[in-house]
């Protein structure tokens, strides 16, 4: 009891942990213990995020640790937006783009337009593209409807006079391809509830608006408040061009009220992970709690999110996700001929995860990877469920036996090591573009993790490890051998120097030195759990742990001169990446996925795997270690201390 006391003691100081701290101990290894006792707490209290991004690594990272943090995931995934055809919002910070996808590219980095009356809570919109809201509406056309002028947080403010409106915006020029949506960010008091509103477009050479061309969807209701509308203009046949203008039309009541603050030609910024993600942190709060509360508001919602993936992306038909969407073909924004001259293709090269300069896309391998994994988790969830009929859980909506779950999955898993296997470089490709030309920039996060969700095999992850560690160099990368862990805690995130494939809205890679940018040979320290546990499914327990111990003594040095900012401000050392500039390194500010390295020991070394009915142990020690405990583990409700011992015997003490 005085230890846990002294403990709570030390992390209140540190920032305000009052709960237990969980504890890593090895006989013989304390001082290391030490060190990856302070990594993982340092990274803790960080670790968390509404963005769906984040949802496969977090939760999993801070559920067993904190009731917190289980409380703050319980109420992120309930609240968690899913559009009414079942995509998963993003629900990163305001941008101008689509608004349930990543905040860019925005209108301004497109050659698109964006007309705003307000600028209000807009944070981003006001630091990076200094916007500055309208002031009149010269330049529009406004029927059946008077201006009570502009308010500042509101936008436009129109009162009807008639019972239909009509918002026609000023000229403007831009391509179809760079304005697959027209987003529109509007409120309204007093409309009719059945109100259908309805946009047109007009094109570059049409004298006239052309009759029964145009997109439907709902105004908004009273108890809206001010809301997005993301109109699937690219859905139409006849969205194709130039367009020049957008009318709307909005069947209205006499003395209903209008508050119109923005319209913008918005790229597709949604991404196809979102989905996968949020069924794999939906799973992981579960398993980590059996709060059934929480299985029953939100099973459902889970099943709807698997629905729209495996539908949207073709994956029964194709057995991998084929994204569809514009700009996210796969291919590159940037051209570069033979003779150095580049060009710029707006609309191409659009992120879809994590890795949001990198086009992946049409046959996209992370995409594949996350789907497979939401896919096995599911199964065991609708396992459970199947073996739990006293939960007396909704199945109203989609239904999904383990069963075909699973078996889906298994090809999924045949056909991607078919797929994107590189056979000369030995090692995964990133995506194949919609003309069948797949992308090789030797990245290590793609062959790790495929390692590491079960998606190579044998053999392939051998030939990794390989490439990896030296022992075969691939042709043509600018990074082989020893250099490839430059950077010490990790691998390098791409092995081959890339100055071409990008979205168009990164326009000068080139400027940017090799190592100096986390997506070119940079590094991010999170994603060293995907090389440690790759490790030790691979090459074993001593391995990982030799890789682990580096690391450790990477960090000792870093703590020792003050952190990570006061490291690698000397100079040779690389840049960081973190708070605005990019940097080549991502460990701290908006890396919160840092927290995922020390959990190498427990779902790695400890080999615990919570479950919806309990949790299994399957330990793999390093051959010095003679145990390993882990203390104040939070599972279902109560706080457990394990010990594993070399010889095979496992203790479970409850608190």
């Amino acid at each position: 009891m005085r230890r846990v006391v002294l403990l709570a003691t030390i992390s209140l100081l540190r920032g305000g942990f009052a709960e237990p701290f969980p504890e890593y101990s090895v006989p013989g290894f304390e001082s290391r213990m030490a060190s990856l006792n302070q990594l993982h707490q340092l990274h803790h209290e960080n670790a968390f995020s509404d963005c769906t991004l984040w949802d496969a690594w977090l939760p999993k990272s801070t559920l067993w640790v904190s009731g917190k943090k289980q409380q703050q995931y319980r109420a992120s995934f309930l609240k968690r937006k899913i559009g009414s055809d079942g995509y998963v919002s993003m629900q990163q910070h305001r941008g101008m783009a689509h608004s349930e996808g990543w905040p860019f590219p925005a209108w301004q980095q497109s050659t698109g337009t964006g007309f705003h009356f307000s600028n209000h809570d807009d944070v981003w919109a006001i630091q990076i593209f200094k916007l500055k809201p309208l002031t009149s509406t010269e330049g529009w056309t406004i029927r059946g409807a008077k201006e009570l002028g502009i308010d500042p947080g509101s936008g436009l403010r129109l009162k009807c006079t008639d019972e239909v409106v009509t918002i026609t915006t000023p000229a403007f020029r831009c391509g179809t391809v760079v304005a697959p949506f027209a987003r529109l960010e509007w409120a309204a008091r007093g409309l009719p509830t059945t109100s259908q509103a309805r946009i047109e477009w007009l094109l570059e050479g049409e004298p006239e608006w052309p009759r029964g061309r145009h997109v439907t969807f709902k105004s908004p209701c009273d108890q809206d408040g001010m809301k997005y509308d993301n109109l699937p203009m690219f859905r139409h046949p006849e969205y194709a061009g130039l367009l020049t203008r957008y009318r709307i039309t909005i069947p209205a009541q006499v003395g209903a009220e209008i508050d119109f603050k923005s319209i913008i030609t918005a790229i597709d910024t949604r991404h196809p992970i979102t989905n996968s993600n949020f069924i794999r942190g939906c799973c992981d709060y579960f398993a980590w709690t059996r709060d059934l509360d929480f299985l029953g508001k939100n099973i459902n919602r889970i099943r709807e999110a698997a629905s729209f993936a495996l539908k949207e992306f073709s994956v029964r038909g194709k057995k991998y996700v084929h994204v569809p969407w514009v700009g996210h073909d796969g291919r590159s924004g940037l051209v570069i001929s033979p003779d150095g001259i580049k060009t710029l293709r707006p609309g191409l090269g659009v992120g879809n995860n994590y890795w949001d300069l990198i086009p992946f896309g049409g046959q996209d391998a992370i995409a594949t990877m996350y789907l497979y994994d939401a896919l096995r988790k599911l199964a065991k969830l609708e396992d459970a469920i199947n073996r739990h009929p006293d939960w007396k859980l909704p199945r109203e909506l989609v239904t999904f036996q383990p069963g075909p779950l699973n078996k889906l999955a298994d090809e999924i898993r045949a056909d991607f090591q078919n797929r994107f296997w590189n056979p000369r470089a030995g090692r995964f490709v990133g995506w194949i573009d919609h003309s069948g030309t797949s992308y090789d920039y030797g990245f290590t996060f793609v062959n790790l993790e495929a390692i590491h969700y079960g998606l190579a095999s044998e053999e392939q992850a051998r030939s990794i490890f390989d490439w990896l560690d030296g022992k075969r160099t691939v042709a043509g990368d600018t990074s082989s051998g020893a250099d490839i862990y430059r950077w010490r805690f990790g691998p390098r995130a791409t092995t081959k120097r890339n100055v071409e494939c990008y979205v168009w809205a990164w326009s000068g890679p080139e400027s940017i030195p090799w190592g100096n940018q986390v997506q070119d040979g940079g590094a991010v320290l999170g994603f060293t759990f995907h090389d440690l546990m790759a490790r030790l499914k691979t090459k074993g327990p001593d391995d990982a742990w030799k890789r682990l111990e580096e690391i450790l003594k990477w960090f000792d040095e870093v703590q020792k001169e003050g952190g990570y900012r006061a490291y690698y401000a000397k100079p040779g050392r690389g840049t960081l990446q973190g708070g605005g500039p990019p940097g080549g390194l991502g460990m701290d500010r908006e890396f919160m996925e840092s927290v995922l390295v020390s959990q190498v020991i427990l779902y790695g070394f400890l080999g615990f795997e919570p479950t919806p009915d309990g949790f299994t142990i399957n330990p793999r020690l390093p051959s010095d270690w003679p145990s390993l405990t882990i203390s104040g583990i939070r599972h279902h409700g109560e706080l457990l201390d394990i010990k594993a011992h070399a010889d095979g015997r496992v203790e479970v003490k409850t608190r």
